[in-house]
């Protein structure tokens, strides 16, 4: 009698329904901010778990300085002495495609906490269904679907014609380290999914985004004469409103997949500085921001949008026409990226979906980057999102997950396995 192992996987799954939420709670009480020793830790916890489950495991210390070096590295934002790779393959029989189950473990500061309805931004609480902690949703719950879906599979035996590859990584939320460091390492697959938040939709593609930084020079002098100086914040107005008209023009006419958004592309402000004392007038401000890139557009082009548009602000005005706004670019390079349309990783997903959920689906792009674009860009991978939890609550005060959509997505994961990779009777 050939066995039926969707079923034996599904079950499997189920049967690991309380483990899994317990894991996904510990693993949200470990505040593993990126660039902090918990990251590490938690890669290494990762690694044991791994481990547990009888994968081959991969982990690895990440040379810093030879990746950083690369012309082609997608850029920090925080400060690492150390990181780590890991991923761990459960191995196919051969004879099937493989597929790679990729997430990060790195997670934003919480904020001021007293803004979380607890006061704990990790304390994992779960009401009515939800968990709630910081990384809940971006993106603990996702790579613990990840794992316990290659879990059930591992648990249920099934022969498997090709490998299954699960990455955990550093450094998604800062430029893309850890799936660089992968790529550089050698691992490839023949699909990739990236279980971030989607609400369980399908995210074939995600716009790109830069960090910038403007240098607006001005003249100091004494408050009581201030016609005598050039206030830099005053001069920071009109480049200010310049950035603001290339938003909209840069927003006008947008791809389709990102036609749900109020603002495909955005083009923000985060912080500014200027000054140093009340009654001096300012001769400096620094501005820091990120700029949107749209979906197939170069980096390059998108960056000289940018600077065009400071610069025509500039010739507009006297004092900046002679002493012009300085533009620099740092931080995370997280250019566009898209699953290429003749892959068939898309329908797959959906039929795997659609087979443990009735919840209707929508196909969209997000207006953020993320590792996608460097499993497709870089190393030729067909990657998509697909993963549990609301991304408008990620980054935020009580970030959650509902626990009925991290079933859903493990169930669904593990199935696509089974169907992309085959299995050898």
């Amino acid at each position: 009698m050939i066995p039926d192992w969707k079923a034996r996987v599904l079950d499997a799954v189920d049967e690991s329904a309380p483990a899994q939420v317990a894991f996904l709670a510990d693993l949200v009480r470990r505040p593993s901010v990126g660039g902090t020793d918990v990251e590490n830790a938690v890669q290494a916890h990762l690694a044991g778990a791994f481990e547990a489950l009888g994968l081959d495991v991969d982990h690895w210390q990440l040379p810093l300085a030879e990746l950083e070096s690369e012309p082609d590295f997608p850029g920090v934002e925080v400060a690492r002495d150390e990181a780590w790779g890991l991923v761990g393959r459960l191995p196919g029989r051969g004879g099937g495609r493989s597929l790679m189950l990729n997430g990060h473990i790195d997670v934003v500061p919480p904020g001021e906490p007293t803004a979380w309805t607890d006061g704990d931004p990790y304390s994992a609480r779960i009401d009515d269904g939800t968990l709630y902690g910081r990384g809940a949703c971006d993106m603990k719950a996702g790579l613990v679907a990840a794992l316990f879906a290659v879990r059930a599979l591992a648990r249920s035996e099934v022969p498997l014609g090709g490998d299954v590859l699960l990455a955990s990584v550093q450094g998604e939320e800062d430029g893309g380290l850890g799936t660089y460091a992968l790529i550089r390492r050698g691992w490839r697959a023949d699909a990739c999914v990236i279980p971030e938040p989607t609400d369980l939709d399908l995210v074939p593609a995600n716009a790109g985004a830069l960090t910038f930084r403007l240098r607006v020079p001005g003249h100091a002098t004494h408050a009581a004469g201030r016609t005598g100086g050039v206030s830099a914040i005053e001069k920071f107005w009109p480049i200010w409103q310049a950035l603001s008209m290339l938003e909209q023009r840069r927003n006008a006419h947008v791809d389709p997949l990102v036609a749900r958004w109020d603002i495909a592309y955005p083009l923000s402000i985060g912080t500014v500085r200027g000054g140093d004392w009340a009654s001096t007038v300012p001769d400096g401000l620094v501005a820091e921001g990120r700029l949107g890139v749209a979906l197939g557009e170069p980096v390059e082009a998108a960056r000289a949008e940018l600077e065009h548009a400071v610069a025509q602000a500039c010739d507009a005005d006297p004092w900046l026409r002679d002493n012009p706004v300085g533009v620099e670019w740092w931080g995370g390079v997280f250019a566009s990226g898209r699953l290429p349309a003749s892959s068939d990783l898309l329908p797959r997903m959906s039929a795997a979906h659609a087979q443990v959920s009735d919840r209707p689906q929508r196909t969209w792009a997000a207006p953020y980057g993320s590792d996608l674009r460097l499993l497709t860009n870089l190393a030729g991978v067909p990657t998509l999102h697909y993963g549990p939890g609301d991304v408008a609550l990620a980054h935020g005060p009580n970030e959650s997950v509902p626990l009925d959509e991290l079933l859903v997505c493990t169930q669904a994961l593990a199935l696509l396995a089974l169907d992309l990779c085959g299995v050898v009777d």
